[in-house]
């Protein structure tokens, strides 16, 4: 018997002519992934009936735009951590307070809360064409319009733009690379770009205005600089990611829709747990990101160059953590690697708050990044085992995108509680969602073996076949009250 083993044309000729296999209407493949040279088959099946995974690098395309996709988390971790190095700047320069100079960390959960709502339907419509396009346009008129320093209101505003850009990045990125094989390490590298945007933005930003003698609003002269170049590349590389390749890619039954799937989705209480545990996580990352220069200035008393460069050594380790610790989360299961690296960020900002030395502070603040750098990629990784692959795109889009709204929400808070008491409020306020993080984490199903996810999973389909009721414990009533609020669960009389 003749076996189909490729693609090309060549390949199909040949077992058409020995007669051991036809094309007919039912089984022809869908092609929804383009390549320069040829197209390959999705969703594939080996001969055990299991789903074989996209890869980074095949088709060859992929390469590319993973390529691309690393650069934009770059572009966004820039973005991200400039905030927190430029504000000692900002506060003068406008004369302001800290609640209102924490605007710029609050508006753009506007643009990432409608970048949640709107993703799957984006890629519904355009693609990931339209992600990889959309996006960068978004930031590159948010970084124009702040090179002119316009008056502070404008700031806020602005920003809004920017988050709908990184939000629509965020969430539409994580959902194609969660799916892919080895997404452990593929999400680490990924995340672990942000980081490295994140380690030289303060860098750059501090260098700039404290040795080159430069304003605060000329650093957004090179992020205008480097959001052309991702435009251009991203453009580029997903220009045959269109609309109608993702909807081949993921087909509608009769009665499902764009809104259809996010309704269920949001219904879903993994959605949700996964969605507040990333909005709690991001809230911490960036509120040490942007007030630890202010922190490490104030209370430990360090200078201006050097408090810089302890924002540097965080988001430093946090790189490297994405990136080390990647390889070690698959190994021993997310569950239980993310609970113990929860565990050891507790005890480190513990000694981070306790310790009041500026060169402690400065080492705990780089060994509590590494630590809670694999907790963003290995949420995106549980989610899309737990979640029907239908809702992958609507859910790991939604949680990614709220979850980014973390960085606008925790870090006002933080800023308008420092107006009042002062700017030590960040280290209870971070070790308390440090707790809250590692609750969250337990309510997810499964339990702390490796490949347990795997296993709740599949009983988990199974109950949904059966059409039992697969929320339950603490998940279920925490949904089900949620959903009441958002009007989302019709009262029975």
């Amino acid at each position: 018997m003749t076996t189909l083993t490729g693609t090309g044309q060549g390949d199909h000729q040949d077992v058409i002519n020995n007669g051991s296999w036809l094309p007919s209407a039912e089984h022809k493949p869908k092609l929804v992934f383009e390549d320069t040279k040829g197209q390959i088959e999705s969703p594939v099946e080996d001969a055990d009936g299991d789903e074989i995974l996209e890869r980074w690098n095949k088709p060859r395309i992929n390469l590319y735009r993973y390529l691309a996709a690393l650069y934009s988390f770059i572009i966004m971790g820039m973005n991200d951590a400039a905030y927190g190095a430029l504000i000692p700047y900002l506060e003068p320069y406008y004369n302001i307070n800290y609640t209102v100079i924490s605007l710029v960390f609050l508006a753009p959960f506007v643009g990432y809360t409608a970048a949640a709502l709107l993703n799957d339907k984006i890629h519904m419509h355009f693609g990931q064409l339209g992600v990889a396009t959309v996006a960068p346009i978004c930031k590159i008129i948010a970084y124009v319009v702040t090179c002119v320093h316009p008056p502070y209101p404008v700031l806020p505003i602005i920003f809004m733009l920017a988050g709908f850009g990184n939000g629509l990045e965020d969430g539409g990125w994580n959902a194609w690379i969660g799916n892919m094989e080895s997404a452990n390490e593929m999400l680490g590298f990924l995340h672990g770009c942000y980081g490295l945007g994140a380690t030289i933005s303060p860098l750059i930003a501090t260098a700039m205005v404290t040795k080159g003698g430069l304003q605060w609003f000329e650093f957004y002269y090179l992020m205008v600089g480097f959001a052309v170049l991702e435009l251009i590349l991203c453009a580029t590389f997903f220009r045959k990611a269109t609309g109608a390749a993702h909807r081949a890619a993921n087909p509608q039954n009769h009665a499902s829709s764009s809104n259809a799937r996010t309704r269920e989705a949001l219904r879903n209480p993994i959605t949700w747990v996964c969605a507040f545990f990333l909005l709690c996580y991001v809230g911490v990352e960036v509120s040490l990101g942007g007030w630890l220069v202010t922190f490490m200035l104030k209370v430990r008393h360090g200078e201006a160059f050097a408090s810089g460069l302890v924002v540097t050594g965080f988001w430093l380790g946090l790189t490297f953590g994405r990136i080390i610790l990647g390889f070690v989360t698959g190994k021993i299961g997310e569950k239980l690697a993310i609970a113990a690296y929860s565990l050891i960020c507790i005890g480190l900002e513990l000694c981070f708050w306790l310790i009041p030395n500026f060169v402690a502070s400065a080492v705990f603040a780089g060994w509590l990044g590494f630590f809670l750098g694999p907790l963003f990629p290995a949420a995106i990784v549980v989610a899309t085992k737990l979640l029907p692959r239908r809702l992958h795109v609507s859910a790991v889009g939604f949680a990614a995108a709220f979850g980014g709204g973390g960085a606008a929400v925790l870090p006002f808070a933080v800023g308008a509680i420092a107006q009042a008491r002062g700017v030590q409020v960040l280290q209870p306020i971070v070790l308390a969602l440090l707790v809250l993080i590692l609750a969250l984490w337990c309510m997810l199903p499964g339990g702390f073996k490796k490949g347990a996810l795997e296993e709740s999973s599949r009983e988990r389909e199974e109950a949904r076949e059966r059409g039992e009721d697969v929320e339950s414990g603490p998940v279920r009533i925490a949904v089900r009250k949620l959903r009441k609020k958002m009007g989302l669960v019709i009262k029975r009389s």
